[in-house]
């Protein structure tokens, strides 16, 4: 894509939210129509808006076709870009989403940079979409933040499985945007849970005097999983954060006791 193009989409998106009609751009539901990309009465930025409506249908459609996870995702991988500058136009503006099929732009634009792996830039969508009460394609069948929350718990969870860990700041930052929403408690025990392991492996790579505070962490975020969905499947390591944890408590108790000794002897 082009500087030209990028700069142009960008400015035409902006125009598209501000030329909403009277109510705001999240007033018009996703599904009304759009003039035509080539009408010759459609305003500048109504024929853009019904170019990327007609690009996402056409990427849609391509994306049904194809079997293959990795294919897919490598194909969302090729598209990202050629919706880049409308989506930061779009959240430039602050103003919504707009109407139309281009309304579903931004959250369909924040899935596939889930499922890419682009979780940066996915989350930097999170604020504008959770401002603006941005709904989601009901082909997601679920809100903005459950998909957030679930699908980067499972992406973490499935790193984790596979011997891999998962980029903590990541998880965490997914919490402090959906902390104070209303999600199904399965849901946030997964995320916790992931947490929860990514704490509990950064302990065991800790000097002891550090790693005891860590292992409390980890065993709580744990704990608070277990408490919101008992087979959520942390039994195991809140067991070996414990065990960990008396490890260090033993150590630090014997160390003090023969360190009295070697005064006691000391003084006699």
């Amino acid at each position: 894509m082009s500087l030209a193009r990028g700069h142009r989409d960008r400015i035409l998106a902006a125009k598209t939210v501000a030329s909403a009609p009277e109510g705001g751009a999240d007033a018009t539901p996703a599904a009304a129509t759009l003039p035509a990309a080539g009408a010759a009465n459609a305003s500048p930025e109504a024929r853009a808006a019904a170019q990327i409506g007609l690009r996402l249908t056409h990427d849609l459609r391509r994306l049904k076709e194809i079997r293959s996870i990795d294919a897919k995702v490598a194909a969302k991988r090729e598209m990202l870009p050629e919706y880049r500058d409308w989506v930061a136009g779009i959240v430039g503006a602050d103003a919504g989403v707009g109407t139309g099929l281009a309304a579903e732009v931004v959250p369909t634009v924040m899935v596939w940079l889930i499922d890419t792996g682009a979780y940066a830039d996915a989350l930097d969508l999170v604020p504008f979409m959770l401002a603006h009460k941005v709904a989601m394609p009901s082909r997601y069948q679920r809100d903005a933040a459950t998909i957030v929350v679930e699908e980067i718990a499972t992406a973490a969870l499935k790193a984790q499985g596979a011997g891999a860990s998962f980029p903590l700041e990541i998880l965490d930052r997914v919490s402090d945007l959906t902390a104070s929403l209303d999600i199904h408690d399965e849901v946030r025990a997964k995320l916790l849970k992931a947490i929860g392991v990514e704490q509990l492996s950064d302990a065991e790579d800790l000097p002891a005097d550090d790693a005891f505070n860590a292992l409390t962490a980890a065993v709580s975020t744990l704990n608070e999983a277990q408490r919101l969905h008992e087979r959520v499947g942390v039994k195991d390591k809140i067991k070996r954060g414990l065990k960990l944890m008396a490890v260090i408590t033993a150590a630090r108790e014997k160390a003090i006791t023969e360190q009295n000794n070697e005064q006691g002897g000391a003084a006699a």
